[in-house]
């Protein structure tokens, strides 16, 4: 029971981590249709300013003025870069963020250097929530966990029960309309990217401390962010949320499972023997496989259901 109850709670806060950083990347794709290959980068720019501010300021004030300055940049970004590539086409765009992501990279190695810092968990929040059967669940994962849920709630206010929203929206599916009620379309966009980007660095400031903040961090997680957008369906902020708690319940469950696939396979009345194909690879742990299990799940639903669980957009 309290290997259910830890794993289910850390499955979680994990999958809600991967929400704030996938939502910023939907956000951008369902407004723009852009796929913002450098967005992992500004997570690990998130983490890395929110380091900074919380030396010199500490860690409530990083808390908001590292996503500002995240989603200033990304503003800037799309501004004087990507604006200027949009217009032909998406090669170019996935080329310049793809660029963009190794300068953040460089830039990161050469202010904060090629090792991890020391970027702790702010000590108000330190300790645990919970104690079952001697195992702790920390503070800290529980308010991160408050926090994604309060971006979801604050995201779904913006975009369907506010004015800005409405002309967010407009301006994806009828620009000249919006253009000619008066509204600025470039820079509506320009501002849903740099927020797109502000949501990256708020998942890095938080999750920065509560994992490794290293120059690696961003190809560690670049992977699974798009896993997440295709298997809820890109351009789907729903679809995110749920293919981000699906596969951090996955992982979390399948890492805290020590037994091999072989044994559960034989406890089921299947017996296998060496002779079989592909013997060695049905006693490798539930564990190991943890990592690629995001991948399967994301190849079954390419084969039989190619617009994600939610999706959105056909194109």
């Amino acid at each position: 029971m309290a290997f259910f109850t830890l794993s289910l709670l850390n499955g979680l806060s994990y999958g809600l981590l991967l929400f704030m950083l996938s939502s910023g990347l939907t956000l951008i794709f369902s407004m723009m249709g852009v796929l913002n290959f450098a967005h992992a980068s500004f997570y690990m720019l998130g983490a890395y300013f929110g380091y900074q501010v919380t030396e010199w300021l500490g860690f409530w004030p990083a808390l908001v003025l590292a996503p500002l300055i995240v989603g200033a940049l990304g503003a800037l970004f799309e501004r004087f870069a990507l604006r200027r590539v949009h217009r032909f086409g998406h090669v170019p765009e996935l080329l310049i963020t793809f660029g963009m992501s190794y300068l953040i990279l460089e830039l990161v190695q050469l202010v904060w250097g090629r090792s991890s810092v020391d970027y702790r968990v702010p000590v108000a929040l330190d300790g645990p929530l919970l104690t079952l059967f001697g195992t702790q669940f920390p503070l800290y994962r529980a308010f991160m966990m408050g926090v994604a849920l309060l971006m979801l709630a604050a995201l779904w206010l913006l975009l369907k029960r506010s004015r800005v929203g409405l002309v967010i929206q407009a301006a994806l599916t009828h620009p000249g309309m919006v253009e000619a009620l008066g509204h600025n379309v470039p820079r509506v966009f320009m501002w849903v990217f740099g927020g797109g980007c502000a949501l990256a660095g708020l998942a890095g400031v938080l999750g920065g401390n509560a994992f490794v903040t290293e120059p690696g961090m961003a190809m560690a997680v670049g992977g699974i962010i798009f896993v997440v957008v295709v298997v809820g369906g890109i351009g789907s902020l729903g679809g995110a949320f749920l293919a981000s708690l699906l596969i951090g319940l996955m992982q979390t469950f399948a890492v805290g499972l020590d037994v091999s696939v072989l044994s559960l396979l034989q406890g089921n009345g299947v017996l296998l023997t060496e002779h079989t194909p592909g013997y060695a690879l049905w006693q490798l742990k539930i564990s190991q496989l943890a990592p690629i299990l995001p991948y399967l799940l994301l190849v079954l639903i390419l084969i039989f259901r190619p617009r994600g669980l939610l999706g959105a957009r056909g194109d």
